[in-house]
């Protein structure tokens, strides 16, 4: 920068400059002096030296603009300076309207104003005649600019055209010295964090932030809580533009319902979908959220109503295969709902919760509070905690933390009960320790033997349970067709009690084992029309259905070949054809090798002026022998995904892959949104949120 001439201060009189400090003639005292400015040097005069070296009052230090010019490359460019003056100091080839550095000037107006024009509430674009919403802001326009106008001919003003500038500099300069582009981007960064952090809009209201905003972007004009909402607004309907477009090309969809509580009175419901791709990818979106009454008895049919309207509203009205739900009041079911196109199916998880919660006797809930508290006093007691780690150190174990577990989630008992095995023997001697602890507070903690048998029979059904929770909650794999092989498993061999059990086990195993046959209802006629069930036929892994009894198997297998028939499949492709034909027609060769060659001759023709030339491709195409062939193929291992095989397979059995993409799309679990319980709750500020803006939130957050 070359500053414009200018006459020097009248403090220097008073001054005199060694190096980096500046002396004062009058006391000797030595004063930090860089960059030019003589601020501390005209205080000191005025409170030390005022009665024999007054400044005049007009002489204080004012802060004014000066131009400043750019080294070669940037000449003509114009960028604005703040410098501290003295008001009388001239200004050589300044402009004069900026000579008089005293008088405040008022900012000159924002440099969209010269494509946007004003309308009563709203601005209207002059180069694509583009409408928005005006409410004090410019961001919603230079936000257009930048998208829309980048390097147009007719630029704001601000925008260098000339020779020296390039492409990525090509953007106006507002008066407060942040680009459009610059000033935008910030902006659609502060939206972008709103939408994934799930933070209330009041967040741009805060001190701090705007203090942090303030330090890292230097003259920033904040934007409003309705800018960010416009934008939010804006990034909703580029997902829903997107999303719609994507539904249209899905032949089936799932749906799953996923009930949560943000405080005891504000209940939602967020509605997903799930599909599996043209290129066999798995896929879910969330697509509404809808705020339930207050009532805990909310209809059934309100509820319906809502799906439906979720249906109407994405287009995938008699796409829909089954709805998931994690529903526990008996609000979505299958003999209370009016008509659906579509099966009712309630989240694994949730059933497993529930066959935990009541398979809980009294004993084992005292035992579970028991060790709550004794990891509490380790987690809480500093003296405690360090003493356990040198006990774990003689001991050569892991120097692992207690683990508290959580009510609400039932594998952290699990987790628990891991823990206190592994380190019993060092919290044995923490406790019988007198020096750490005393023996009243040792008699409270300690656990009684026979309490410490029961944790040890207990805690592998529960990491049984817990296994089987995690398998199906895994959502980037095919969970619903793992449902029934997972649960006749739990019932005819984990669950059943065995001779070494304690009373208080055999008793839990009992009672999960009697609520998963009830809810899941295993010995129901109708299991062969279940989503989950079919589903595992069409899982290469579990097509043989082994768990099955054989008539369970017939059934099932006769529900494939009526599903199947009932498909409108186009025309396979030939190649596939011959190859299934060579399959089924292939003749015994020792047989055809003891017979002339005249006489297989002949009895080749005949068969076919009997039969028909196309008796054996008939039957590759039907659907009875698909079926056939695909049960009769080699099951590949458990730990394949059934979404690769069926990419790879899926033109062998054309129809089969059809059935196949309806079905496996079926979560086995609902997906929990990230405000429900299993996720995360509302804080006591996001809850002014209007209904319509929590959807959206949830909307943009989770698609995105």
């Amino acid at each position: 920068m070359k500053r414009v001439s200018r006459r020097r201060s009248s403090v220097w009189d008073c001054f005199e400059q060694e190096g980096k400090i500046v002396r004062c003639m009058k006391c000797d005292a030595t004063l930090k002096y860089c960059g030019g400015a003589t601020t501390t040097m005209m205080s000191h005069m005025s409170r030390h030296h005022a009665s024999t070296a007054p400044l005049d009052e007009d002489e204080k230090p004012v802060i004014c603009r000066v131009q400043s010019l750019e080294e070669e490359s940037t000449a003509n460019s114009e960028i604005m300076q703040v410098a501290i003056m003295s008001p009388n100091i001239n200004i050589m080839n300044a402009n004069p309207t900026e000579r008089d550095c005293g008088v405040k000037r008022r900012p000159k107006r924002s440099s969209v104003w010269d494509i946007f024009v004003r309308v009563d509430d709203e601005v209207h674009c002059t180069m694509c005649d583009t409408k928005l919403k005006y409410r004090s802001s410019t961001t919603n326009m230079m936000y257009h600019i930048k998208n829309n106008h980048q390097g147009t001919e007719s630029p704001p003003r601000g925008i260098n055209k000339g020779p020296s500038s390039s492409s990525s500099s090509s953007s106006s300069m507002p008066n407060d010295g942040v680009s459009v582009a610059a000033h935008t981007e910030v902006t659609e960064l502060i939206s972008r964090m709103i939408e994934k952090d799930m933070l209330p809009i009041s967040l741009l209201r805060g001190d701090g932030f705007r203090e942090l905003l303030a330090y890292t972007v230097h003259t920033y004009k904040m934007p409003s809580a309705e800018d960010i909402i416009r934008l939010i607004e804006g990034h909703f309907q580029e997902k829903a533009e997107e999303l719609l477009v994507q539904l249209g090309k899905v032949e089936k969809v799932a749906l799953t319902a996923d009930f949560w509580t943000a405080l005891p009175f504000q209940r939602y419901v967020t509605v997903s979908c799930s599909f599996i791709t043209e290129d066999w990818q798995g896929r879910s979106v969330v697509l509404q959220t809808h705020k339930l009454s207050p009532d805990s008895h909310t209809s059934t049919d309100s509820v319906t109503e809502r799906l439906f309207n979720t249906v109407e509203t994405w287009g995938i009205d008699g796409k829909v295969t089954a709805c998931v739900h994690n529903d526990t009041q008996g609000i979505l079911s299958a003999h209370e709902c009016p008509p659906v196109t579509w099966d009712y199916a309630t989240c694994f998880a949730t059933i497993l919760q529930l066959a935990v919660s009541v398979g809980l006797s009294e004993d084992l809930v005292r035992i579970i509070v028991a060790a709550g508290k004794l990891v509490k006093h380790f987690n809480h007691n500093l003296q405690a905690c360090e003493a356990l780690e040198q006990k774990q150190v003689h001991m050569c174990l892991p120097k692992h933390k207690l683990i508290q577990s959580s009510k609400a989630r039932w594998d952290t008992i699990c987790d628990m009960f891991e823990r206190l095995l592994e380190q019993r023997w060092p919290i044995k001697a923490v406790l019988s320790d007198r020096t750490i602890t005393n023996r009243q507070e040792a008699q409270m903690l300690e656990i009684e033997d026979d309490c410490w048998q029961i944790i040890e029979n207990f805690t592998p059904v529960l990491a049984t349970l817990k296994w089987a929770t995690t398998v199906i909650s895994a959502e980037t794999e095919v969970s619903i067709s793992n449902i029934y092989p997972i649960t006749f498993s739990l019932i005819q061999t984990h669950l059943v009690p065995k001779e070494n059990d304690v009373e208080q086990v055999s008793e839990f195993k009992l009672k999960v084992q009697k609520l998963l046959q009830n809810h899941m209802e295993v010995d129901s006629n109708g299991l062969a029309s279940k989503p989950a069930l079919i589903a595992s036929m069409l899982d290469p892994r579990h097509k043989h259905l082994s768990f099955l009894t054989p008539t369970g198997r017939l059934s099932a297998k006769v529900k494939l070949h009526e599903l199947v028939a009932k498909l409108d499949v186009k025309t396979p492709t030939v190649g596939l054809k011959d190859e299934h034909q060579e399959i089924l027609v292939t003749p015994d060769i020792s047989q055809e090798a003891a017979m002339p060659s005249q006489l297989r001759s002949d009895t080749k023709n005949t068969m076919m002026l009997l039969l028909g030339d196309n008796y054996s491709s008939s039957y590759a195409t039907d659907s009875e022998a698909q079926v056939d062939y695909y049960l009769r193929d080699i099951a590949p291992s458990l730990d394949i995904n059934p979404l690769d095989w069926w990419k790879v397979n899926g033109p062998r059995f054309p129809k089969l892959a059809t059935l196949a993409r309806h079905y496996l799309c079926v979560p086995g679990v609902s997906l929990p949104s990230l405000l429900s319980e299993s996720g995360q709750t509302f804080a006591k500020m996001r809850t002014r949120l209007a209904p319509e803006h929590v959807d959206m939130m949830i909307f943009v957050n989770r698609n995105a």
